[in-house]
């Protein structure tokens, strides 16, 4: 087994707060400028949420199997997956802000219960969508630079909150579906 490489890990830990603050910053602040409204023509990108939610459930299934990979000691087959998972993830956020700069928000129109269920998974996956950046990336740096029970760890915690970002993201998406304009 390779050493762990802490001096690279160090210089990854800057990076990691950087984005950690940015990437969530940079989103709010777009998600409210719709280039429509500011007079731009451009055309609304109405046939990304099908496209981002698809993406979300592709996140979750790599995730599962990248966690079963690793169990069964498939070390190359998890790193790709989780690779992969991460390029969806940013894919993902890409799209979503895009749809948010060129279209307008839709509200959710259903009553009771279900409104409320539906409030409780979106502000659930919000807050963290929000904390699974420096999550994500700290394992992933700890996985890339050989420190692998540090990565064991913090991955303990990294795996179920992704899945729950990823999956309640698609779940969000179906229950907003039918007020699409």
């Amino acid at each position: 087994m390779e050493t762990p490489n802490l001096a690279a890990e160090k210089k990854y830990n800057k990076w990691i707060i950087i984005l950690s603050i940015v990437i969530p910053l940079v989103v709010a602040g777009l998600f409210g400028v719709n280039l429509r409204d500011m007079g731009y023509d451009v055309a609304p990108l109405t046939f990304l949420p099908p496209i981002y939610a698809t993406i979300n459930a592709l996140t979750a299934v790599l995730l599962v199997i990248g966690f079963v990979a690793i169990k069964n000691k498939k070390i190359a087959l998890h790193k790709k997956l989780m690779t992969t998972a991460i390029g969806c993830s940013v894919l993902f956020l890409v799209m979503y802000v895009a749809y948010h700069m060129t279209s307008n928000s839709t509200s959710y129109g259903g009553e009771g219960v279900m409104r409320t269920v539906y409030f409780f998974i979106l502000i659930t996956h919000i807050i963290l969508s929000i904390i699974i950046i420096p999550f994500v990336l700290i394992t992933y740096v700890r996985a890339i630079t050989n420190n692998i029970e540090r990565h064991k760890k913090i991955a303990r915690i990294t795996f179920p909150l992704w899945l729950y970002v990823a999956i309640s993201g698609v779940v969000v998406y179906i229950m907003i579906s039918p007020y699409y304009a």
